[in-house]
Order: C-alpha cells, then structure tokens, then sequence
C-alpha cells in the first residue's frame, strides 16, 4: 500500500523547469509547431508565473503539468515568448488548485466541511466551502450537504437550520453564481453557530432497525381506519381516543404501538429549541404515569 503526499513547492520548481525544457523539445520536433523556417525562442515563464503556477498546483504534479501545457499553447498560438502572471490568468480557464472530484481530497473536504459545521466553528465552516467551490465543486452537490447537515446535526435543536439550507438550495437555482451562492454561505453560518443535535438521526436509525427486526406486526383495531361500515362492525377504530378531547389535548396512557410492542427511540436533548421539546415529553410521560396509577 502507498501512501503519495503533496510535491513541495521547491519540488513544484524543479518540476517546472523539467517541463518547460521538455515543451520547448516538443515545439522543435518534427511535427512542431516551430519546424517551418528558424526555430522560434524558447517560451519562458517568468518568476512570478513560476510562482503563481507552484502554488496553483497546490502539490499536484498532474495539475501543474496540464496547466503548464494549456498555457504553453495559447501563448505559442498568441505569439507570446515570455508567460508571466497576467497571461496566466488569461489562459487558464479554470483555476489549478487541487480539488479532484473524484479523489480523496474532494471527499476530505467535504468531511472538513461538516465537521466545522457540526464543531461549531463559522470561521472554519466557510473556509471549507469557499476552498470547495474555488477548486470547482458542483455548488449543487454542496447544496444538498449543507441540508443533510441540517437534518443530521442539528434537527429539532433549531429547524430554522433546515429552512435556511433548503432556501439556500433554492436561491441557488434561481439566480446561480454568485449570489446562490452567498445564500449557501449564509446557512454554512447559521449552522455552524446554531445549537446541534443529532436525536433525530439517532432515533431514526434505532426506529429503522426496530421495524425489521419485529417484521409486519398488525395495526392494533383501536388505530385503524374505518371508512366503511363494514369495518366499523370489525371493530377498527373502536376505543379510539381522540387526543383533541382529552385533558392538556393528549390521550394520557393511549398505546400507539403494534400489540406487544414498546420502544423509546427518540432522546432530545437539552439545547435549544429541544430543550423544550425534553420538557413536554417529560410531562407527557408524568400524565401517562399518573393515568396507570388511577
């Protein structure tokens, strides 16, 4: 197994010099586009090209040679012997800095991107999504993270969360590049500073399980539906309780479960608006507490 790490930019130096020797090579061969009549100088790079390429490359010896290619071509089509940085800009269409879609570095970032989301830290947070799409991610694609982050690490803590992430997503289809995604922006930051939980990614995995291992058990009769009259003879919906009726409008000691079965799936915590959702459920219970012992 081998483990390949970033080149350094001294190693990005030497790289380019090897790759300028070798592109000028290639122009005077047979074939090249400096065969017919006296050989054309040398294209150069200079310093600051140097440089600005090094970085771009961002460690990547792949990215720094097809980038040195595009750029060699279109200043040989322009008649240019001399890159610097201005040209640099002007030839590359897209940026050079390491973000391979398919690769490791694109799923590290996207970790990167909701582990500060999840950590808390709006700083960090926007640093991951803008280093995202300045190495060219699908805003799409961190659209629809950005509102599982929502969903899985923040939940019923603060559901503006969601919200704001689908509104982002949205925007972002109106009205594209930049402001979507400003809009994006501004949910990674709400996110990030608002209060998290995961209690209902929790308790939607353990219900998940739940539900295989006790396979099809009936609906109890008190549950079911009853539009015809048939079914009323049946007995479905008979003892029914309607919680709208009842006390604090809720059916203390009311069995929603198949027969037999009982769980507790759902945790809340004490942050945010779950806070007081712990709080309710805690009274519920105390009802359904006091109504077995009547």
């Amino acid at each position: 197994m081998y483990v390949l790490q970033s080149l350094s930019l001294d190693e990005l130096q030497e790289l380019i010099d090897r790759a300028i020797a070798i592109l000028n090579e290639d122009a005077r061969a047979p074939g090249g586009i400096e065969q017919a009549g006296a050989a054309a100088p040398a294209l150069q790079f200079d310093a600051a090209a140097r440089e600005q390429l090094a970085h771009w490359a961002d460690g990547d010896a792949r990215r720094l040679i097809n980038a040195m290619e595009v750029v060699a071509e279109s200043a040989r089509g322009a008649g240019k012997t001399v890159v610097d940085s201005a040209w640099l800009e002007t030839s590359l269409s897209q940026n050079l800095r390491r973000f391979d879609k398919g690769g490791d570095a694109f799923y590290d970032q996207i970790s990167a991107l909701h582990k500060a989301v999840r950590g808390s830290d709006p700083d960090a947070s926007l640093y991951w999504f803008a280093r995202m799409l300045d190495g060219g991610a699908d805003p799409r694609y961190l659209a629809r993270r950005i509102v599982r982050m929502a969903i899985e690490d923040i939940g019923l803590a603060d559901p503006r969360a969601t919200e704001l992430a689908l509104n982002g997503a949205d925007i972002y289809e109106r009205l594209g590049s930049p402001e979507g995604e400003l809009a994006l922006a501004q949910a990674v930051v709400y996110m990030a500073c608002a209060a998290k939980s995961n209690a209902v990614y929790n308790a939607y995995k353990a219900a998940r399980r739940y539900a295989e291992e006790n396979g099809s058990a009936p609906v109890p009769m008190h549950l079911r539906n009853a539009p015809t009259k048939l079914m009323k003879e049946l007995g479905h919906g008979r003892a029914y309780r309607y919680a709208h009726d009842e006390p604090h409008g809720y059916a203390a000691g009311e069995h929603y479960f198949p027969d037999g079965l009982q769980a507790s799936f759902y945790k809340p915590t004490d942050r945010g608006l779950e806070g007081k959702i712990s709080e309710k459920l805690a009274f519920l219970r105390r009802l359904d507490k006091q109504s077995r012992s009547d």
